[in-house]
């Protein structure tokens, strides 16, 4: 297994995006190979899960750049619920999910958000300007930051349940790094 390593000298989209990728690959490191149990176990009082942070992940990734971004209706489980009624909706249903379910949930939402930056950079690269619902002006290059940020923290609470399920510790997955290109 490899896992994409943002370029040392590369252009702006490619190092902003190929961050992201390693964020990814390393969250999906993190959570595979787990069945039901795994993907609901928890550290100490919190009831954060790795199958919950998967599943809030798909919806981060959906919301952001198929919906916002790209301008597309949301997709399921999401278009079916109102935000201001299910607040963390995603992670307190996700004890309940299919743990192949939840990973096809959040792939699928992957290939949407890649779809949706490569046509914004085709667009405009990382200046590339959108409105967000409250009618605020963004940068694409502000949102991939922000996602970078989103799982770098949502890694860093996978790290330390991953470790309590099996012991699974580690920067980054296993096999070493490619070079991402866009």
């Amino acid at each position: 297994m490899t896992y994409p390593e943002p370029p040392l000298n590369g252009s702006e989209a490619d190092t902003l995006v190929g961050s992201l990728e390693r964020q990814r690959a390393t969250f999906a490191w993190k959570c595979a190979d787990l069945d039901h149990a795994g993907l609901r176990a928890t550290v100490g009082s919190s009831t954060v899960s790795l199958g919950g942070l998967l599943k809030h992940l798909a919806r981060m990734e959906d919301l952001n750049f198929t919906h916002v971004l790209a301008g597309r209706p949301l997709p399921p489980p999401w278009r079916d619920v109102d935000p201001d009624d299910e607040e963390g909706w995603e992670r307190t249903s996700a004890t309940d999910d299919d743990p192949e379910d939840l990973r096809q949930l959040w792939e699928g939402a992957l290939a949407r958000s890649r779809d949706a930056v490569t046509e914004a950079l085709a667009e405009g690269g990382p200046g590339h300007l959108f409105r967000m619902p409250s009618g605020t002006e963004v940068s694409l290059r502000r949102l991939l930051v922000d996602m970078v940020e989103e799982y770098a923290r949502h890694t860093g609470h996978a790290d330390l349940i991953r470790e309590s399920v099996d012991g699974r510790v580690g920067e980054d997955p296993p096999g070493g790094s490619h070079p991402y290109t866009s």
